[in-house]
């Protein structure tokens, strides 16, 4: 018979709660920066942050500690934190995954996507159109992550959507700046691709879907390299990485 109570010894491994503030300022401050709201290379005042969202200063210091140690803020000896600029070679590495991704999730889709499926992309099509129509940035983000996620869960490869959930927040950020570039534009090729899902063309749908995020990537980099970027001062320093940190909270 196996035994059914736990040595004493363990009771000392009892894992600690999560703080529910920290976490939550921590994904305020996230979507603020996913937003542009804060902007890339701003300078985060712990005081200025801590009376906007309401709370102490040490919430906000643990929360800047993790935003440090998954590449959302810089912490600079002397300076103090910054939100993140991404580097080219960061943003071009994430995009092509993401695309790698999303090109199967597109090809897988249409082979197992549903009436129903078909439906809800089709709602986000009209979402994303909506948005466009007003110039609704936000709007346009929050449909166009919806849509893509929404593929991804029609192909029905639980690892697929595991992997594009973790870039997701990133794929976010990267696309605000240029969401009303693409603006009408992205919205057809979204179309387009529904309309090969909904037919079970799959290698159409794959074909469309890595051509729109190829358009997606290049449109960022492009806009990149017309704008200014802030000026770096040379020492950053990054708290160690913690594993599966950032896939856990996403």
């Amino acid at each position: 018979m196996q035994p059914t109570e736990l040595p004493t010894s363990m009771a000392a491994r009892r894992i600690d709660r999560p703080v529910p503030l920290r976490e939550r300022v921590y994904q305020s401050m996230q979507e603020l920066i996913i937003s542009g709201h804060l902007a890339a290379g701003q300078h985060l005042v712990e005081s200025e942050l801590a009376e906007m969202l309401g709370v102490s200063r040490q919430p906000v210091r643990e929360a800047l500690q993790l935003l440090n140690s998954e590449g959302w803020v810089d912490l600079r000896p002397g300076y103090g934190a910054f939100v993140h600029v991404p580097t080219e070679a960061e943003a071009d590495e994430l995009l092509v995954v993401r695309a790698l991704l999303e090109t199967e999730s597109a090809r897988l889709a249409a082979l197992h996507a549903d009436a129903a499926g078909v439906a809800r992309l089709r709602e986000l099509c009209r979402q994303g159109e909506a948005a466009v129509a007003t110039d609704d940035i936000e709007g346009m983000v929050e449909a166009n992550a919806a849509l893509h996620r929404c593929v991804t869960e029609l192909s029905g490869n639980r690892v697929l959507l595991d992997f594009a959930t973790q870039v997701d927040r990133r794929v976010r950020w990267y696309y605000t700046p240029i969401a009303r570039q693409r603006g009408k534009k992205s919205w057809q090729e979204h179309a387009k691709m529904v309309d090969a899902i909904e037919r079970g063309d799959a290698e159409a749908a794959a074909r469309i879907m890595r051509e729109h995020t190829e358009r997606t990537r290049k449109s960022y980099l492009d806009q990149r390299k017309s704008a200014a970027q802030p000026e770096q001062p040379p020492a950053l320093v990054r708290t160690r990485r913690r594993p599966g940190t950032a896939s856990a909270r996403r």
